[in-house]
């Protein structure tokens, strides 16, 4: 058996920090290999996104610093048994790099999980992949999600629809996640003997 543990994340600078730290760590304890693609090889800087008392909207905060493994460009889905797009700022101008929507669709063309969580809905939007589905999101991606066909889920913090998996805010996480790995577990079990070979 040699089940395929490497997950995709996507992200860029002003990436969420805590939603892509969270998501590596995470995927590290429980045996799987996060492989963090960007627009270039880079350090990226990340961002924390909070809210203060007396502003009506969330504010922006420098994060962490992190370094991205590959580029868009050296992606092959193919290697990869699924796709996590984190939120923060950066899936506003992913959203118009063609590479990555050449990326997220190949995931999706390859009946292959695709996990999305606050603004990285906005990723999703761009692919064509919400219309007719049940999605989570930050509140003020609603309105894109429901322009492009998609069905805004209220209360819950996340939701699967077939192959894909997506949460509200970092304040989600434990609803996302018990989400995510459900499926990276059943996954496991129904194909045990699914490979992909890396020459």
């Amino acid at each position: 058996m040699n089940y395929n543990k490497k997950i995709l994340i996507i992200t860029g600078d002003a990436g969420e920090s805590f939603e892509i730290l969270y998501a590596s760590h995470r995927l590290l304890e429980a045996g799987y290999q996060p492989v963090i693609a960007a627009p270039a090889v880079k350090r990226m800087n990340l961002v924390m996104h909070d809210f203060e008392p007396g502003w009506d909207t969330y504010i922006e905060r420098p994060g962490y610093l992190m370094e991205s493994d590959l580029s868009f460009d050296d992606v092959n889905p193919a290697e990869y048994h699924s796709l996590l797009i984190p939120g923060g700022r950066a899936p506003e101008f992913l959203r118009n790099d063609q590479r990555v929507i050449n990326i997220v669709k190949a995931f999706n063309d390859s009946n292959k999980y695709i996990f999305a969580i606050c603004h990285g809905v906005q990723i999703l939007v761009t692919a064509g992949l919400v219309d007719g589905r049940k999605i989570a999101c930050y509140e003020h991606v609603k309105f894109e999600v429901e322009v492009c066909g998609g069905i805004y889920v209220t209360p819950d913090q996340a939701v699967q629809d077939g192959k894909i998996i997506t949460g509200k805010t970092w304040q989600s996480h434990p609803e996302f996640y018990r989400l995510v790995f459900n499926c990276l577990e059943k996954s496991k079990e129904a194909e045990p003997e699914t490979q992909v070979v890396i020459h």
